[in-house]
């Protein structure tokens, strides 16, 4: 197949740092390329891939900093280009949440989107019941919740290289927190967490600008604690050392999280996660098997003292079999054929959404 992959410009196409949509469009892309289809990426010109790249600003804008004043000016300039080159594609295969909807209706080209952010933002509605036509994709069954009515043609859990990280058989000595600082992540609960238990804790995170408040009036503080080691933002060639050293993660979020990457990039190396029941948790986490999933704090310190009783070795393979890149290529490729065919349900004729497929059947898109 012919297939475009259109990313946002913010990050470069893998990240340098932190940025999991763009990672995942760099996951997909290179395994697409690898399956043998022919691809190409609309990304920031600092991305690394083995699609064909098409350019769309000089580097990623998060990194231009005060040089870009408005970063939907590089986007719109980018549909502008994709436009131009669609009918050249089998399917455009866009991430940038809803920019493209009016180019994509004026135009005739088979395109899908996948929403990677959350849904239960009250503003988003009458867009989404203004467009009903555009494919769309989850990437878990509970984000799409808030929006139930809407063209969903599939769910696909993210996948990462089963190469990206190695497992570690042996648990390591401290607790990990890994993302963003920043009220709905809690680093706070896996602060206290680590307290109670009296384990140190290593924090590998980064602080956007809309959350330095946050970080100085609630955070900062805390990480006086002897037992806490704040790291910063780390690369991915870094990520491989701090999970796999890690006696557990530490996922206590305090929002509808829509699919959590982080999750899977612990079981890649084994590492077990201790998480809120939340959003995508109870899709992404086999309780008891791949971690611990709990409701409160007492929950969370008595789930520490029960890591022991996990299989690093489980963990790693629940994550191959579950949210490898090459299942989430074929689940996307399915999708692309089925959107691309137009292929509908002979008794309701409209497109499958995952609950039916699994009901019946024939496919199961995870």
């Amino acid at each position: 197949m012919k297939v475009a992959q259109v990313a946002p410009l913010y990050e470069s196409v893998p990240p340098l740092m932190y940025g999991g949509t763009e990672r995942v469009v760099a996951y997909l892309t290179d395994e697409l390329v690898r399956q043998g289809h022919e691809v190409t990426l609309f990304a920031s010109a600092d991305s690394v891939t083995t699609a064909e790249l098409r350019p769309m600003c000089s580097r990623a804008l998060r990194l231009e900093g005060k040089n870009v004043i408005d970063p939907l000016a590089h986007h719109i300039r980018m549909l502008e280009m994709v436009a131009q080159e669609a009918s050249d594609f089998d399917v455009v295969h866009f991430h940038i949440d809803y920019l493209h909807f009016p180019v994509t209706r004026r135009q005739n080209f088979v395109s899908v989107t996948t929403l990677h952010g959350r849904l239960d933002i009250p503003d988003l509605h009458p867009l989404f019941r203004e467009f009903p036509e555009m494919n769309l994709v989850s990437i878990s069954d509970a984000q799409r919740l808030p929006m139930e009515w809407a063209n969903w043609v599939g769910t696909v859990h993210h996948g990462l290289p089963e190469d990206l990280h190695t497992a570690k058989e042996q648990p390591g000595q401290y607790l990990a927190f890994l993302g963003r600082i920043s009220p709905e992540k809690r680093v706070d609960r896996a602060i206290e967490v680590a307290r109670r238990v009296g384990m140190p804790i290593k924090i590998a995170a980064k602080i956007d600008a809309v959350d330095r408040d946050y970080f100085e009036s609630h955070i900062r503080g805390l990480l006086r604690d002897p037992l806490v080691e704040y790291m910063g933002e780390i690369s991915e060639s870094e990520k491989s050392e701090f999970l796999g050293n890690a006696y557990a993660l530490l996922f206590l979020i305090d929002w509808e999280e829509p699919f959590g990457l982080v999750m899977t990039e612990a079981m890649a190396c084994g590492t077990p996660v201790i998480a809120y029941r939340r959003g995508s948790v109870p899709e992404v986490i086999d309780d008891g098997v791949s971690g611990y999933i709990v409701d409160n704090m007492e929950d969370a310190v008595e789930a520490v003292g029960r890591i022991p009783a996990l299989n690093r070795l489980k963990i790693r393979k629940v994550f191959e079999d579950r949210f490898s890149a090459r299942r989430m290529c074929h689940d996307y490729i399915e999708i692309y054929r089925r959107i691309g065919s137009r292929e509908h349900d002979p008794c309701v004729g409209e497109f499958l959404s995952s609950a039916d497929v699994a009901k019946k059947g024939r496919m199961h898109i995870r």
